[in-house]
């Protein structure tokens, strides 16, 4: 509705903030995002980083974009088209030019949309907005840099000090949009430049004089009211999804009783796993950054040997060069969590943008019959779940398993109800004492139900051995070239993670699960886009379910069951087919539809509903 005050009173709103690297577009749509998800509203964000280091400013490619979409119901997606636009610079306005509705805001900095400025972006004319064709949108276009500069002349900043400063004026000009109080901004700018208390001050004060401005303009453009959802009492927090996996092994290896070890090696976007378990050695975490990827992987197989809940972190590249070490754990049979934070390639290819493309990789890119565990996490809130998950099966089962995030999951946020532990299952580690067999103990000694060896830590009196790359004798646990003995081995490695199926959920269905036209598939990070597209759809006045895997290999139990009892089956994702493959691979008969766009963008959900719908 709209009220003759010009408040536009909505259920869900989109901002983006978009302009050079340096200006700043990420902490600013990161405070945002935080103050909102205090006042009660869903939120889902998506950081959008450009994959050249350094882009020429003002160009094009060295756009920076954070996108928030923030609502009174459940939020699926970061959304598409923008309510706001924060455009600090002519190239940030042309890179979104696409993505916005018909009436929405625009944020201009007047004083970065000079002539020179213009010819950065390509604009062949002086008049941006006519040459792109935005003729009913509504502009806010002001000096903010001017007044940035003019009005923080009082704590003695030099010019390029100041102009720093000049995303927090947007913000407040923003906070005046949505009616959002500046105190939680303010805290978090007192915290984040605690040790420079000038530059908080100056922030602060440009935060105030962008609140300021937007009073002083409250007749010229529309705001918004948006109203806060009724939340599950608990204590709440935004959290990325590489935070949350980091919380999610800190919780299992203190449910497992376990030392968490992490050895990686930085890559974009996993590094953030590393730098966030590097601030909790009071909770007993250990990291290593490695000087590679290899001795990452090769720490992290040593300190599971040891004991520890161990774990490595990587994205497509890095997996590829851990792969041998990963098949040495998968033969040695050691507990160990790989987490890929998958992005787009082949080899460096778009490093800071998002893609499902290391699925194939994760399933088959070892050498020799060298199968593991693989799972996927859906949200950024999920991967606290999937991670815990991941860490639960490797060190019960014994085996390598590989968590598939990316870097849309792993850089955007949701609200997060910090969880009660005492909810989540208990983690066994399959220790050598519970071994209960008539014959003396060997290493490879397996449980009769799950065919997990058994895990005797070094220094254990009586349980001095060796495991290592090299084929092992299936009853004396020596080493062994007997091809029989070879091929009974390599059938049991695979047994042991087929039977891990009897420890998992089965495959849940959301929406018209007993009668739908249509059954959407998917997993990993494109969960939101498909559950608010089979919503669409369904508002539209047509059947549809979606079923959404976490868990890969082994898959769940029914996952033949519930595939076979829909006449259409369409799977979606970020890659050429490899989970249709997979599935068609692993279910007699199974030839299901592909939807497949791999953009190193999110998914369009209007899309996806449009090909849908034809599909039905």
């Amino acid at each position: 509705m709209e009220e003759q005050t010009r408040v536009k009173t909505l259920d869900h709103v989109v901002v983006r903030f978009s302009g050079d690297s340096g200006d700043g577009m990420q902490l600013t749509g990161t405070i945002f995002t935080n103050l909102s998800a205090v006042l009660g509203n869903d939120i889902s964000t998506f950081p959008d980083y450009p994959a050249e280091i350094r882009a020429p400013q003002g160009s094009l490619s060295g756009i920076s974009g954070f996108q928030v979409h923030l609502g009174a119901k459940k939020i699926f997606t970061p959304g598409e088209k923008t309510d706001v636009l924060v455009a600090m610079n002519p190239a940030a306005l042309k890179v979104n030019v696409n993505n916005l509705k018909r009436d929405s805001v625009i944020i201009i900095d007047t004083d970065s949309f000079t002539k020179k400025d213009l010819e950065k972006a390509l604009f062949t004319t002086d008049d941006p907005l006519k040459e792109l064709g935005l003729t009913t949108q509504q502009l806010v276009a002001a000096p903010i840099s001017t007044m940035v500069r003019d009005g923080l002349t009082e704590f003695g900043l030099d010019n390029k000090s100041s102009l720093r400063c000049k995303n927090m004026f947007t913000l407040g000009l923003v906070c005046w949009l949505f009616d959002r109080p500046l105190d939680t901004a303010m805290d978090t700018l007192q915290k984040k430049f605690a040790k420079k208390p000038v530059i908080a001050q100056a922030n602060i004060k440009a935060l105030s004089d962008g609140y300021n401005y937007g009073h002083n303009i409250h007749a010229s453009v529309s705001t918004y009211r948006i109203e806060s959802t009724k939340q599950t009492p608990g204590v709440y927090m935004d959290i990325n999804g590489n935070t949350a996996t980091s919380y999610g092994l800190i919780a299992a290896a203190e449910k497992a009783g376990l030392r968490l070890f992490l050895g990686s090696y930085p890559i974009t976007p996993a590094s953030e796993i590393l730098h966030e378990l590097s601030k909790h050695k009071n909770l007993g975490v250990i990291t290593v950054q490695a000087e590679d990827e290899i001795a990452g992987v090769c720490t992290a197989v040593g300190a599971s040997f040891a004991g520890c809940l161990a774990a490595t972190s990587t994205s497509g590249p890095g997996l590829a060069l851990k792969s041998e070490a990963i098949g040495l754990a998968v033969i040695a049979e050691l507990p160990l969590v790989v987490i890929d934070v998958q992005r787009g390639g082949p080899s460096t290819g778009l490093p800071t943008k998002s893609e499902q493309t290391d699925l194939l990789q994760a399933l088959y890119g070892r050498n020799g019959e060298s199968p593991v565990v693989v799972i996927a996490a859906s949200t950024p809130t999920d991967c606290f779940d999937s991670a815990f998950w991941a860490s639960k099966i490797a060190v019960e089962h014994l085996t390598p398993v590989i968590l598939l995030t990316d870097g849309f999951i792993a850089n955007g946020s949701s609200a997060w109800r910090i969880p009660d532990l005492t909810e989540y299952p208990a983690i066994e580690p399959n220790y050598v004492s519970k071994y209960t067999g008539s014959e003396p103990w060997k290493p490879y000694r397996r449980d009769k139900d799950t065919l997990a060896r058994y895990w005797a830590i070094p220094g254990t009196e009586g349980f001095t051995h060796r495991i290592g790359g090299l084929e092992k004798d299936y009853d004396t646990s020596a080493i062994s070239t007997d091809p029989v003995n070879h091929q009974k081995m390599v059938i049991m490695r695979q047994e042991k993670i087929d039977k891990i199926a009897d420890n998992i959920p089965l495959l849940e269905v959301a929406g018209d699960a007993d009668d739908a036209e249509l059954l959407i598939v998917g997993w990993g990070g494109i969960y939101g886009h498909l559950h608010e597209a089979m919503e669409l759809i369904q508002a539209k006045g047509h059947k549809v379910a979606l079923a959404h895997f976490r868990f890969i290999s082994p898959l769940p139990r029914n996952t033949a069951e519930v595939l076979g009892r829909y006449k259409k089956v369409v799977v979606a994702e970020q890659n050429n087919g490899q989970f249709a493959n997979y599935l068609r691979s692993k279910i007699d008969g199974f030839n299901p539809f592909k939807f497949n766009r791999i953009k190193g963008q999110p998914f369009i959900v209007s899309r996806i509903v449009e090909e849908f719908t034809q599909l039905i």
